[in-house]
């Protein structure tokens, strides 16, 4: 498959995911963070594992449990959080810094090239999603803005170690384990912490199940092919389509006004986006893919 391909899909993923503010406002029952990120990872982690029927060795299950708490646990929880407390705008915004700190990470990491091309494209992006996203309106709230940030911070964490330690198994088969790692490690503190969820109406298992097998197993299996294709500075100037994504199905679905501002903004994410996907560097090689038992 070509670059522009794997791009493609890779791109797609961020897309699906800015449906997830909508559909978490308009299809879930509201106030249930931890519960909604466990059924959103969980049972699209068991389908995946279901349907490659291959379990991780036990040498892995140290390595899961930190790619599943950052991917998925923590971003997804964190994610939820600023979604009930933030307006969407800056809640994406805070989350737009995420290219820059997997361009810094990864440099550090993976010895990946700190070029200004792509430094540049990652500040002009956050100044797009502001335009795009960031009204005059947006209230301040503590824990929201934390959960926020801590949500950048931990997938950032997670795109660059899903490079560094990427085993010889097929792309699905590591979405399933990681989402299946991830979902585990989310059970425990929804049921502590979180009273039951009440009897869900057509609406909320709607949204569950887009969230769960579009938004999770469907779009992660891409993200993460296109990170192991592409490498992560590549792919991680993607996600600033997922709140352009958000604002355009504002628009169509719930009659949200674009303004001048706005579309400005859309112009220079889209403009980052391919800036950022442009062929010009290969991937740096990963030595920490695992051969046998190393």
């Amino acid at each position: 498959m070509s670059r522009l391909s794997d791009a493609l899909l890779a791109a797609s993923a961020p897309a699906v995911w800015g449906s997830t503010y909508i559909v978490t406002s308009e299809l879930l029952p509201p106030g249930y963070p931890l519960t909604d990120a466990a059924l959103r990872a969980l049972p699209a982690g068991l389908l995946l594992m279901a349907l490659t029927r291959r379990l991780p060795p036990p040498r892995w299950l140290g390595r899961l449990a930190i790619l599943g708490a950052l991917n998925f646990a923590i971003f997804w929880a964190a994610l939820f959080v600023a979604a009930y407390r933030l307006p969407g705008g800056l809640a994406a915004t805070l989350g737009a810094v995420q290219p820059l700190i997997v361009l810094l990470l990864a440099r550090v990491v993976l010895d990946s090239p700190l070029t200004p091309r792509g430094i540049g494209a990652a500040l002009a992006g956050i100044f797009g999603v502001a335009l795009l996203v960031l009204g005059p309106g947006a209230a301040l709230d503590t824990i929201g803005v934390t959960a926020a940030f801590l949500g950048a911070v931990s997938m950032a964490a997670g795109v660059v170690l899903t490079r560094k330690w990427r085993p010889d198994v097929p792309a699905l088969t590591f979405t399933a384990w990681q989402l299946t790692a991830g979902g585990l490690l989310l059970v425990p503190f929804a049921l502590a912490l979180e009273p039951p969820l009440p009897a869900p109406s057509g609406a909320n298992i709607a949204g569950f199940l887009w969230l769960g097998l579009v938004g999770a197993a469907l779009s992660y299996f891409f993200w993460f092919r296109g990170i192991d294709r592409l490498g992560p500075a590549a792919v991680t100037g993607f996600g600033f389509l997922s709140p352009l994504t958000a604002v355009l199905l504002g628009w169509a679905i719930l009659g949200e006004a674009l303004t001048p501002s706005q579309l400005l903004g859309a112009a220079i994410v889209l403009g980052c986006v391919w800036i950022g996907g442009r062929p010009g560097r290969s991937p740096c090689p990963n030595p920490h893919r695992i051969q046998g038992t190393r």
